[in-house]
């Protein structure tokens, strides 16, 4: 059995939900796996696996849109820290533990400390489609595309192996990716569907004008979370959060309205959910999974919502339901599978795939 470290990005909750999943996995197979993260990933993770506290690179947000000042000037506050937390990872867990394997979820520290002791390295996360999947992607994003691509090549250097998890399946660009559906929390995995009369808006500040518009719809019922209180309003109920509470409103609903995340929009079209996604500005990753939603005709995606916007996404749920009947909904057999494969026999597979990418 191997010594894993695994990384995870505390970006948001999506990466430590899905890390959960297959940390669980490895140590049910007999692996043994230290964790590095930081932030979200900490707080989710900390109580259930051997987590190691890093520090991590933060995207900051006003109304919806990525600040390029605010991301900048905070990470930079944050270097004197890293660079400590950096020395201890090096050296209390790379040279004592040894791993056989490292394995990252867009967490660059151990990334970069796989390719300087030479340990062979696996991504697991939604990011790497973007890298090495052939996707269609409007002309307006194309410079963003290539941005974001050395993005990517930068956080997470020459991996080995890439488990790129998407909900849209294209051409992969070499023999050492491999796509499956997305990775599901067992929570989600155990929801049964209905379609009850709600609309599910999950939105967090910023978005004020937004859920002013929604009471315009008066014959329509939204719950909406992300807002941090309690209070039935026209025909808005907004609720605390509650992970088992979301979840059953989820479930039910007859769509969802929400940012563009990888997560909760693969969530709710494994629930085949019609979904309104509102990407955030200067955001690829989101303003792709919008455009690829709506290419797919699971649902629609506006950069502006205006009463139309949401006229037109209310008319047309008929419409993205019978699409969303023939979404792939399925567990997580697959990407465990070859994560097995690839482990097997001291990681036999993985360390030879190590080598022809190292000749």
């Amino acid at each position: 059995m191997a010594m894993i470290v695994y990384g995870v990005s505390g970006e948001g909750s999506g990466h430590s939900s899905r890390a959960r999943e297959i940390i669980r996995h490895l140590q049910d197979k007999g692996h043994r796996v230290k964790v590095v993260t930081y932030d979200r990933g900490v707080k989710n993770l900390q109580n259930d696996f051997d987590v190691f506290e890093t520090e991590g690179l933060h995207i900051n947000s006003s109304d919806n849109k990525v600040s390029v000042v605010r991301t900048f000037t905070d990470n930079i506050r944050k270097l004197p820290r890293g660079h400590k937390k950096l020395r201890a990872l090096r050296y209390d867990i790379f040279k004592k533990l040894q791993p056989e394997c490292v394995i990252t979820d867009f967490e660059p520290l151990t990334a970069y400390l796989a390719n300087h002791y030479d340990i062979p390295l696996i991504t697991v996360d939604n990011q790497h489609r973007m890298r090495y999947m052939q996707y269609p992607c409007p002309p307006k994003l194309q410079k963003d595309r290539l941005l974001t691509e050395n993005i990517i090549r930068a956080m997470v250097p020459k991996p080995d192996v890439s488990l790129i998890t998407t909900f849209y399946f294209g051409p992969v660009k070499n023999k050492r990716t491999f796509c499956f559906p997305p990775i599901l929390r067992s929570e989600v995995l155990s929801l049964e569907p209905k379609k009850n009369a709600h609309i599910l808006v999950y939105l967090t500040g910023g978005f004020e004008t937004f859920i002013d518009k929604l009471e315009d719809f008066k014959r329509e019922q939204f719950i909406v979370y992300g807002h941090n209180k309690v209070e039935s309003k026209v025909n808005l109920v907004f609720k605390p959060p509650s992970r088992e509470g979301f979840l059953q409103d989820l479930a039910g609903c007859k769509a969802v309205i929400a940012t563009a995340g990888f997560t909760l929009m693969t969530e709710a079209l494994h629930l085949r959910k019609p979904y309104l996604a509102l990407p955030m500005r200067g955001q690829f990753e989101q303003e792709l999974n919008g455009y690829l939603l709506a290419r797919l005709g699971y649902g629609a995606s506006v950069r502006k919502v205006s009463n139309m916007a949401l006229s037109s996404f209310l008319y047309h749920l008929q419409d993205f339901g019978k699409a969303l009947q023939s979404y792939p909904a399925t567990d997580n057999s697959g990407i465990t599978e070859k994560l097995d494969t690839l482990l097997a026999d001291n990681c036999a597979l993985l360390k030879d795939y190590h080598r022809r990418r190292s000749a």
